[in-house]
Protein backbone atom coordinates (compact mmCIF):
# COMPACT_ATOMS: atom_id res chain seq x y z
CA UNK A 1 0.00 0.00 0.00
CA UNK A 2 1.27 3.30 -0.96
CA UNK A 3 2.48 5.47 2.00
CA UNK A 4 0.43 8.55 2.60
CA UNK A 5 -0.43 11.63 4.72
CA UNK A 6 -3.77 12.87 5.60
CA UNK A 7 -5.28 15.99 6.42
CA UNK A 8 -8.68 15.06 8.87
CA UNK A 9 -11.34 17.13 10.50
CA UNK A 10 -12.80 15.32 13.45
CA UNK A 11 -16.14 16.41 15.54
CA UNK A 12 -17.05 16.42 19.28
CA UNK A 13 -18.58 12.95 19.44
CA UNK A 14 -21.22 14.49 21.43
CA UNK A 15 -22.18 16.44 18.30
CA UNK A 16 -22.06 13.67 15.86
CA UNK A 17 -24.61 10.45 15.17
CA UNK A 18 -23.49 7.28 16.24
CA UNK A 19 -20.66 5.99 13.59
CA UNK A 20 -18.81 2.58 14.32
CA UNK A 21 -15.23 3.11 15.13
CA UNK A 22 -13.10 2.05 11.71
CA UNK A 23 -10.74 -0.86 12.71
CA UNK A 24 -7.74 -1.19 10.53
CA UNK A 25 -7.43 -4.44 8.86
CA UNK A 26 -6.73 -6.67 5.71
CA UNK A 27 -8.05 -4.02 2.63
CA UNK A 28 -9.71 -5.76 0.11
CA UNK A 29 -9.04 -3.64 -3.01
CA UNK A 30 -12.43 -2.29 -4.47
CA UNK A 31 -12.55 -1.30 -8.57
CA UNK A 32 -14.35 1.16 -8.99
CA UNK A 33 -14.52 4.26 -12.08
CA UNK A 34 -14.79 2.13 -15.27
CA UNK A 35 -11.94 -0.73 -13.54
CA UNK A 36 -9.72 1.77 -13.54
CA UNK A 37 -9.08 3.22 -10.14
CA UNK A 38 -8.32 0.93 -7.81
CA UNK A 39 -9.87 2.72 -3.88
CA UNK A 40 -7.20 1.25 -1.41
CA UNK A 41 -9.02 1.15 1.55
CA UNK A 42 -12.62 0.24 3.44
CA UNK A 43 -15.65 1.34 1.79
CA UNK A 44 -17.76 0.80 5.14
CA UNK A 45 -18.80 3.86 6.59
CA UNK A 46 -17.41 3.88 9.93
CA UNK A 47 -15.29 6.93 11.66
CA UNK A 48 -11.76 7.89 12.82
CA UNK A 49 -11.48 8.26 16.77
CA UNK A 50 -9.01 10.25 18.53
CA UNK A 51 -8.78 11.59 22.10
CA UNK A 52 -7.44 14.89 22.34
CA UNK A 53 -8.07 17.63 25.76
CA UNK A 54 -9.87 15.38 27.51
CA UNK A 55 -11.89 15.00 24.51
CA UNK A 56 -13.39 12.32 22.52
CA UNK A 57 -13.54 13.28 18.51
CA UNK A 58 -15.17 11.50 15.54
CA UNK A 59 -13.48 11.73 11.84
CA UNK A 60 -16.44 10.04 9.26
CA UNK A 61 -14.65 8.71 6.69
CA UNK A 62 -17.30 8.77 3.72
CA UNK A 63 -15.14 6.70 1.71
CA UNK A 64 -17.62 6.36 -1.04
CA UNK A 65 -17.77 9.80 -1.29
CA UNK A 66 -14.12 10.69 -1.27
CA UNK A 67 -13.58 8.22 -4.24
CA UNK A 68 -16.28 9.90 -6.26
CA UNK A 69 -14.32 13.27 -5.76
CA UNK A 70 -11.27 11.59 -6.22
CA UNK A 71 -11.76 9.88 -9.71
CA UNK A 72 -13.39 13.40 -10.87
CA UNK A 73 -10.95 15.71 -9.41
CA UNK A 74 -8.46 13.36 -11.61
CA UNK A 75 -10.40 13.73 -14.36
CA UNK A 76 -10.79 17.73 -13.84
CA UNK A 77 -7.08 17.95 -13.59
CA UNK A 78 -6.54 16.10 -16.30
CA UNK A 79 -8.72 17.13 -19.18
CA UNK A 80 -8.85 14.94 -22.11
CA UNK A 81 -7.59 11.78 -20.09
CA UNK A 82 -8.36 8.26 -22.07
CA UNK A 83 -8.70 6.58 -18.55
CA UNK A 84 -11.92 7.92 -18.02
CA UNK A 85 -15.08 7.82 -20.63
CA UNK A 86 -17.90 10.59 -21.21
CA UNK A 87 -20.78 7.40 -20.04
CA UNK A 88 -18.31 6.73 -16.80
CA UNK A 89 -17.53 10.61 -15.96
CA UNK A 90 -21.56 10.82 -16.48
CA UNK A 91 -22.41 7.89 -14.20
CA UNK A 92 -20.32 9.18 -11.52
CA UNK A 93 -20.80 13.16 -11.50
CA UNK A 94 -24.78 11.48 -11.28
CA UNK A 95 -24.15 9.34 -8.66
CA UNK A 96 -22.16 11.96 -6.70
CA UNK A 97 -25.10 14.21 -6.90
CA UNK A 98 -27.45 11.57 -5.42
CA UNK A 99 -25.29 11.01 -2.50
CA UNK A 100 -25.44 14.56 -1.70
CA UNK A 101 -29.08 15.27 -2.39
CA UNK A 102 -29.23 12.42 -0.17
CA UNK A 103 -27.42 12.89 2.52
CA UNK A 104 -26.73 16.69 3.10
CA UNK A 105 -24.33 16.67 5.50
CA UNK A 106 -22.06 14.66 3.81
CA UNK A 107 -18.50 15.75 3.15
CA UNK A 108 -14.87 15.10 2.85
CA UNK A 109 -13.33 15.18 5.84
CA UNK A 110 -9.91 13.66 5.06
CA UNK A 111 -7.75 14.86 2.08
CA UNK A 112 -4.90 12.60 1.02
CA UNK A 113 -1.85 12.72 -0.62
CA UNK A 114 0.46 10.01 -1.70
CA UNK A 115 3.79 9.95 -0.61
CA UNK A 116 4.89 13.85 1.02
CA UNK A 117 3.04 16.10 3.04
CA UNK A 118 2.29 19.24 0.93
CA UNK A 119 4.17 22.24 2.10
CA UNK A 120 0.97 24.26 2.18
CA UNK A 121 -0.62 21.75 4.94
CA UNK A 122 1.56 23.32 7.25
CA UNK A 123 0.22 26.42 7.14
CA UNK A 124 -2.57 25.33 9.78
CA UNK A 125 -0.29 24.48 12.71
CA UNK A 126 2.50 25.81 14.79
CA UNK A 127 5.68 24.02 15.64
CA UNK A 128 4.35 23.13 19.14
CA UNK A 129 1.65 21.82 18.45
CA UNK A 130 3.64 18.44 17.06
CA UNK A 131 3.10 15.49 18.82
CA UNK A 132 5.01 11.69 18.12
CA UNK A 133 3.20 8.83 18.08
CA UNK A 134 3.06 4.87 17.71
CA UNK A 135 2.13 3.50 14.52
CA UNK A 136 1.65 0.28 13.44
CA UNK A 137 5.12 0.94 11.39
CA UNK A 138 6.99 2.50 14.34
CA UNK A 139 6.67 6.29 15.48
CA UNK A 140 4.95 8.82 13.16
CA UNK A 141 4.23 12.44 13.73
CA UNK A 142 0.57 14.73 14.14
CA UNK A 143 -0.47 18.28 14.41
CA UNK A 144 -3.75 18.55 16.03
CA UNK A 145 -5.33 22.06 16.97
CA UNK A 146 -8.88 23.55 16.47
CA UNK A 147 -10.06 25.00 13.06
CA UNK A 148 -10.67 27.90 14.41
CA UNK A 149 -7.25 28.45 15.03
CA UNK A 150 -6.34 26.84 11.48
CA UNK A 151 -8.52 29.18 9.36
CA UNK A 152 -6.77 32.20 11.53
CA UNK A 153 -3.47 31.11 10.26
CA UNK A 154 -4.29 30.01 6.92
CA UNK A 155 -6.08 33.22 5.87
CA UNK A 156 -3.07 35.43 7.65
CA UNK A 157 -0.77 33.04 5.14
CA UNK A 158 -2.92 33.87 1.83
CA UNK A 159 -2.62 37.86 2.72
CA UNK A 160 0.32 37.36 3.25
CA UNK A 161 1.45 35.57 -0.11
CA UNK A 162 -0.38 37.72 -2.05
CA UNK A 163 0.79 41.00 -0.64
CA UNK A 164 4.45 39.68 -1.47
CA UNK A 165 3.36 39.36 -4.92
CA UNK A 166 3.17 35.33 -5.18
CA UNK A 167 1.72 34.65 -8.32
CA UNK A 168 -2.15 33.14 -8.08
CA UNK A 169 -1.03 29.34 -9.09
CA UNK A 170 0.78 29.24 -5.59
CA UNK A 171 -1.90 31.59 -3.73
CA UNK A 172 -4.93 29.40 -5.30
CA UNK A 173 -3.36 25.98 -3.46
CA UNK A 174 -3.83 28.19 0.23
CA UNK A 175 -7.27 29.25 -0.80
CA UNK A 176 -7.88 25.64 -1.82
CA UNK A 177 -6.99 24.77 1.75
CA UNK A 178 -9.07 27.70 3.18
CA UNK A 179 -12.23 26.74 0.98
CA UNK A 180 -12.03 22.97 2.43
CA UNK A 181 -11.94 24.25 6.46
CA UNK A 182 -15.02 26.77 5.61
CA UNK A 183 -16.96 24.02 5.37
CA UNK A 184 -16.59 23.10 9.11
CA UNK A 185 -17.32 24.43 12.65
CA UNK A 186 -14.34 26.12 14.49
CA UNK A 187 -14.71 24.19 17.33
CA UNK A 188 -13.84 21.23 14.95
CA UNK A 189 -10.65 19.44 15.51
CA UNK A 190 -7.70 19.31 12.51
CA UNK A 191 -5.16 16.66 12.39
CA UNK A 192 -2.34 16.57 9.67
CA UNK A 193 -1.09 13.01 10.44
CA UNK A 194 2.39 11.96 8.35
CA UNK A 195 0.78 8.23 9.09
CA UNK A 196 2.75 6.16 7.05
CA UNK A 197 5.12 8.80 5.23
CA UNK A 198 7.18 8.85 8.24
CA UNK A 199 8.43 5.49 7.29
CA UNK A 200 10.48 7.31 4.40
CA UNK A 201 12.58 9.18 7.06
CA UNK A 202 15.34 7.72 9.61
CA UNK A 203 14.07 8.01 13.28
CA UNK A 204 16.19 10.67 13.96
CA UNK A 205 15.12 12.98 11.32
CA UNK A 206 11.37 12.02 11.98
CA UNK A 207 12.54 13.45 15.75
CA UNK A 208 13.74 16.07 14.40
CA UNK A 209 11.62 17.34 12.14
CA UNK A 210 10.52 21.16 12.21
CA UNK A 211 8.49 21.66 8.97
CA UNK A 212 5.69 23.63 10.68
CA UNK A 213 7.89 25.86 12.62
CA UNK A 214 9.91 26.50 9.32
CA UNK A 215 7.09 27.40 7.39
CA UNK A 216 5.88 29.89 10.34
CA UNK A 217 9.13 31.18 10.57
CA UNK A 218 9.46 31.72 6.52
CA UNK A 219 5.83 33.40 6.58
CA UNK A 220 6.95 35.98 9.58
CA UNK A 221 9.70 36.96 7.40
CA UNK A 222 7.66 37.40 4.13
CA UNK A 223 5.13 39.51 6.35
CA UNK A 224 8.64 41.88 7.54
CA UNK A 225 9.38 41.55 3.88
CA UNK A 226 12.38 39.70 4.79
CA UNK A 227 12.34 37.65 1.66
CA UNK A 228 16.13 36.74 2.56
CA UNK A 229 15.44 35.26 5.80
CA UNK A 230 12.14 33.70 3.92
CA UNK A 231 13.76 31.85 1.58
CA UNK A 232 16.26 30.90 3.87
CA UNK A 233 13.43 28.62 6.08
CA UNK A 234 11.49 27.92 3.11
CA UNK A 235 14.26 26.39 0.90
CA UNK A 236 14.97 24.26 4.52
CA UNK A 237 11.64 22.43 4.35
CA UNK A 238 11.22 22.64 0.83
CA UNK A 239 14.61 20.44 1.01
CA UNK A 240 13.27 18.17 3.51
CA UNK A 241 10.27 16.99 1.08
CA UNK A 242 12.13 16.67 -2.11
CA UNK A 243 12.76 13.02 -2.28
CA UNK A 244 9.47 12.03 -0.92
CA UNK A 245 7.41 14.60 -3.19
CA UNK A 246 9.68 13.22 -6.24
CA UNK A 247 8.01 9.41 -5.51
CA UNK A 248 5.14 10.75 -6.23
CA UNK A 249 6.16 11.54 -9.92
CA UNK A 250 8.26 8.55 -10.19
CA UNK A 251 5.33 6.52 -9.16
Amino acid sequence: MIPAAYLRIYLPESETAAWPEHVIGPIRPVISAGDVFVWGESVVDDAFVAEWENRRWVCPRWSRLRMLEGALAFSNANPGSLLLSEPTLKKLVIELESLRWAVPEARSHILTSPWHVPLRWFSPFRGDEREMYNAPDGHSLRYRTLVGRAMSRVKRAMTILEKAGFDDAITRQIRGLDDWLDQFDSGALVELDYARVATLFSGADLALDDSAELIEISLNALYELDYESAGRAYGKVAEKWAKTQALTYVN
